[in-house]
């Protein structure tokens, strides 16, 4: 398989209009640093398959043959295509070009890969692998619970602060992508973990408190890299697949599970910060994937 295209970005190949785009990213629209590093990627190996040549609809065709006579994957592809055409989308919004040279080009669907979840048995042992004879083990169990109880995101969760909780109406204030907030139930479980996780928040924090809900063993705000290591050495507690679990199957698990349970779709729409119903209906082709395996176990002329 070639993989020039995934090679370091070079930023000599990149105009000075498809920089301006990238900013507009990053500081109109709100992406965040790994989003807009991948549309650089992506703009990159367009730009090198160009070499110079003017962005015509045949030079489109020839970078869609290019892509595909690589054997990447339907979804990189598409993520490439897509990188492009916004480019010229902004373009011409703003005047810097004439023409759509994407306008005649399909964007190739991604084949449906189902995110991974967890069953509820396995996110149980999960949330009850912490040492709560341990400070640290109290702080994880309260992360854990406050992950499953919200499906919050890496980022989310590490940006809480303490003052987000509102005790009284059992919630809790999020900020996700692009700065949106949203306010999500908080659950009795997630509730009495992070109580009892508070004590010791007041032992770990520094003398300059930023707020920040979930300390790390120094008091300062715990990192992503600090969350996906408390969720993979629980697993390992636990005695789950490590190559299973992670803080985005811990998400995924509190949608499905919720679906199963019988949560409509704006609910968990609105719970998640999804920007559009379509992303949350992913949930229901797994929970209808999970009937019918229940259907084929349980029912005497399912088998």
């Amino acid at each position: 398989m070639d993989r020039r295209g995934d090679d370091p970005v070079d930023r000599k190949v990149m105009p000075r209009d498809a920089e301006e785009y990238l900013s507009h990213l990053a500081i109109e629209r709100g992406l965040g640093t790994n989003t807009v590093s991948a549309y650089r990627r992506d703009l990159t190996d367009y730009f090198r398959f160009l070499a110079g040549r003017d962005p015509s609809p045949e030079a489109m065709d020839g970078f869609m043959a290019y892509l595909h006579g690589r054997e990447l994957a339907r979804s990189t592809i598409a993520r490439r295509v897509a990188a492009v055409r916004g480019l010229y989308r902004f373009l011409i919004t703003e005047g810097m070009a004439t023409s759509d040279p994407t306008l005649l080009i399909d964007t190739p669907r991604p084949s449906a890969v189902f995110p991974k979840a967890l069953d509820v048995d396995q996110v149980l042992a999960l949330l009850e692998a912490p040492d709560l004879e341990s400070a640290l083990g109290r702080r994880d169990r309260a992360i854990l619970e406050f992950m499953y109880g919200t499906g919050a995101r890496v980022s989310e969760t590490t940006g809480a602060d303490l003052t987000d909780i509102e005790w009284e109406s059992r919630t809790v204030l999020v900020t996700g992508k692009g700065n949106r907030q949203r306010i999500i139930p908080l659950g009795s479980h997630a509730l009495k973990s992070i109580r009892h996780y508070l004590p010791d928040r007041l032992e770990l924090r520094q003398t300059e408190d930023d707020g920040a809900l979930f300390l790390n063993s120094r008091g300062a705000r715990l990192s992503r890299q600090g969350v996906f290591g408390i969720v993979k050495q629980n697993a390992a507690r636990s005695g789950l697949d490590l190559r299973e679990v992670s803080p985005h199957v811990l998400r995924h698990s509190a949608a499905t599970h919720m679906v199963e349970g019988g949560a409509d779709l704006r609910t968990v729409q609105e719970m998640l910060g999804h920007a559009t119903i379509t992303t949350t209906q992913i949930y229901t082709k797994m929970s209808l994937r999970h009937l019918h395996e229940v259907y084929l176990d349980a029912h005497p002329r399912g088998r």
